[in-house]
């Protein structure tokens, strides 16, 4: 696409973020539910995981109410961690380290602390917001049980990397119950927040990883309202055994769920662990069923708007992320780009004049190190040179479904125009 140099969009628009996408088949089918009786967890969610397990080829699914929720649901399915009761009751230890990148948002790391784990943050690898590989090889011990990659943006990260450097170091891994046996060396925990629908070398996100765990947030591709799912492939574990343990895990320990219960004279149940609740609606699967009869369209409709972005803003020395190539597809969740050379102050102005446009952008992420939290746990941005330069200038255009081609093409000219004057300086 190319804009036409003598012409401008008549007229301020307002275009948000990243507002839902929900059409009336999602209200027609939260409405079934709600007039159905059944609105927490029951038939629906159980569709759903279902229609998960399928699309991404994984060995079975648990949906609950976030991808938070489901990535300490899998460090306690690992037993990692001095608060993690594993699979086989044994408990991890506080020496348990998990490794995962300093440039992403919070829910990566905050889960880790969670289960009482040590977070191993590493850096971005320069000129790229993936993990630095070789950091990560560097960072593996005695101590290490779990990785967690973030597909940020929804680009996959690059697995065979990963699980080479793994396999390479499967000798220092020390295993301390059977779910961590049966995978035999660190484990592989992706953070797929922004990647449901993603590819990598032919392979779904969600068929590759040991866990996976994606987020249905309002602002995400795919919507629950609010929601996440856990994915799994471990060949060696009973698939049936991890899904029953991520139920009680998700409801207090309860060894009946709610429409267990329902059956006749079912009434009597036991609490077998003083667990969680995280437990997935009825009425969030329903828009999730909605969702997913959709999905196959809104994923199209983003490629088209990413190749839009693309057209006009590479040209002008925007740097932008590489969402389709050989070896990846990208769900396109963000997109994001860079402005060579500004700084923070010169960052800030130019998303206020976008706002004056009429233009909501955003900025992915504050590294973790620059964080409260984090610094008190140790960390400095000082140590993580290369997220801090890609962070500096990053802005977050926005994209999602329910963008016009006219809204796409005045958020176009107004960025080219705004961001000129910083890319020729």
């Amino acid at each position: 696409m190319e804009l036409d140099k003598n012409s401008e969009t008549e007229g301020k628009m307002n275009i948000p973020f990243s507002p839902p996408d929900i059409s009336e088949e999602e209200i027609r089918e939260v409405t079934d539910t709600l007039r159905s009786g059944w609105i927490t967890t029951g038939p629906k969610v159980k569709t759903l995981e279902k229609l998960l397990t399928d699309y991404t080829g994984a060995d079975g699914c648990v949906c609950l109410n976030s991808q938070t929720a489901a990535g300490e649901m899998s460090l306690r399915l690992l037993g990692i961690g001095r608060d993690s009761c594993g699979i086989d009751g044994i408990y991890g230890s506080e020496e348990d380290e998990v490794i995962t990148c300093a440039y992403t948002y919070t829910a990566s790391a905050s889960v880790i602390c969670h289960v009482g784990a040590k977070p191993v943050l590493i850096d971005c690898r320069e000129g790229s917001l993936e993990m630095d590989y070789d950091a990560l090889e560097q960072a593996v011990n005695e101590h290490t049980k779990a990785v967690i990659p973030v597909d940020l943006g929804g680009i996959p990260c690059d697995y065979d990397r990963i699980f080479e450097i793994l396999e390479r170091k499967k000798k220092l891994f020390l295993p301390s119950n059977k779910f961590q046996r049966a995978i035999g060396r660190v484990a592989v925990v992706e953070d797929a927040a922004h990647a449901l629908g993603a590819s990598y070398k032919g392979r779904m996100v969600g068929s590759i990883a040991d866990l996976t765990n994606f987020s249905f947030h309002a602002v995400k591709n795919f919507t629950t309202a609010e929601g996440g799912a856990l994915v799994w492939n471990i060949p060696d574990m009973d698939g049936r055994e991890l899904y029953h343990r991520l139920q009680l895990f998700s409801l207090h320990g309860q060894s009946k769920d709610a429409l267990a219960k329902t059956k006749p004279g079912a009434w009597e149940y036991d609490i077998v662990g003083p667990w969680y609740k995280c437990n997935m609606t009825d009425i969030m699967g329903a828009m999730g069923m909605a969702q997913f009869d959709r999905y196959p369209a809104m994923l199209k409709r983003r490629r088209e708007l990413i190749h839009m972005y693309d057209s006009v803003l590479k040209p002008l020395g925007v740097e932008v992320l590489p969402h389709f190539t050989e070896e990846h597809k990208s769900s396109g969740h963000l997109y994001m780009t860079r402005i060579p050379g500004i700084s923070l102050e010169e960052r800030q102005e130019i998303i206020e004049k976008l706002a004056e446009e009429g233009i909501s952008a955003n900025v992915h992420y504050k590294p973790l190190p620059m964080h409260t939290a984090y610094k008190r746990m140790g960390f400095g941005i000082e140590d993580y040179p290369n997220s801090y330069k890609m962070f500096e200038n990053e802005i977050t255009l926005p994209l999602h479904t329910k963008l016009t081609d006219e809204e796409a093409a005045y958020i176009l000219e107004k960025y080219g125009k705004i961001v000129k004057k910083y890319l020729i300086k």
